[in-house]
């Protein structure tokens, strides 16, 4: 039986990791998450919850009690805007946070850990689709965190021995998803759609995303489980899709015309993203990714069963 923890897996994300890996024989799943923006709930009855910050000093301890096999780090602070207005608080959860973690991973044992890094990373980088080769240029401090997280990683792996994983997630939407993080815009749209207000775009609508459902992040984090070495990898669909083509297909799929307003863009947003996914099928194995529409759809389906 491998032993698993998850952090942060009471969240969007996290809930359909934590999913995923039900389906898995062989996995004892504990979940470590402050509540801060998860839900009990999310949390399957087989699976053990330990309200937690990854910041408290009683990690240590915990871990060397549990002797985990393998860590899942999703807990962040995930807000680009917020990274800009508080820097520090940004950096006490996404850096200091992590340290606590890999020290308590080095301590106990730890022999893999499976990290949720960013596209935002990149920056306004237009060499598209990227690839993981590219040099990190971040544009905002999220990005920064999730850069200098990285390097931590790295180095306590390489010193330690530890296989690491790191996945760049391009912008992550579906079911449970609150109206925060790089691919929240796709949740707010359809809250605003059900209740019939106006969709705010920052920005003329031209810039471009790779959105991508979160059940082929699920399937790319329990496809890690199995990898040794050190990697890191792009999770995308490699597709651009900008906000105006957005609204287009959601208007396709509600028969809806969303009334839409422009404002200006946000310090820190990004004009364009897509990443290459490449890599991930040649270490991770060949992916099916779900289309758009698709996505949205379930994604819809969902909001509209829960208001």
């Amino acid at each position: 039986m491998k032993k698993i923890l998850v952090t942060g897996g009471a969240g969007f994300i996290g809930s359909h990791i934590l999913e995923k890996c039900s389906e898995v024989p062989g996995l004892s799943v504990t979940v470590l998450d402050n509540l801060s923006s998860g839900f009990k709930e999310y949390v399957p009855a087989s699976m053990r919850l330990i309200e937690m910050d990854v910041r408290d000093e009683a990690l240590g301890d915990f871990l060397l009690q549990e002797h985990f096999d393998t860590v899942i780090h999703l807990a962040a602070q995930t807000l680009v805007p917020f990274s800009m207005e508080h820097p520090l608080v940004d950096a006490d959860i996404n850096i200091k946070g992590l340290i606590n973690l890999l020290e308590g991973c080095r301590t106990s044992g730890v022999k893999r850990i499976i990290f949720s890094s960013s596209a935002a990373i990149y920056g306004d980088n237009q060499h598209l689709p990227l690839t993981e080769k590219e040099v990190p240029a971040p544009t905002s401090f999220y990005g920064l965190s999730k850069v200098t997280a990285e390097s931590y990683i790295r180095l306590y792996c390489s010193l330690y021995g530890m296989h690491g994983i790191i996945l760049r997630f391009a912008n992550v939407y579906g079911e449970r998803q609150g109206e925060t993080g790089e691919g929240g815009v796709i949740s707010i749209f359809a809250r605003l759609l059900h209740e019939h207000k106006t969709l705010t775009v920052f920005g003329d609508g031209e810039q471009t995303r790779d959105f991508i459902y979160v059940g082929d992040i699920a399937e790319a984090m329990v496809r890690a489980l199995a990898y040794e070495g050190l990697a890191t990898l792009n999770v995308s669909t490699g597709c651009k899709v900008s906000l105006n083509a957005l609204l287009a297909v959601l208007e396709k799929l509600t028969g809806k015309i969303p009334p839409v307003q422009y404002g200006p863009r946000r310090e820190g947003d990004i004009r364009d993203s897509v990443l290459s996914h490449d890599a991930l099928q040649k270490e991770l194995g060949p992916m099916t990714f779900t289309s758009l529409q698709d996505g949205l759809s379930r994604t819809l389906a969902y909001f509209s069963a829960h208001p």
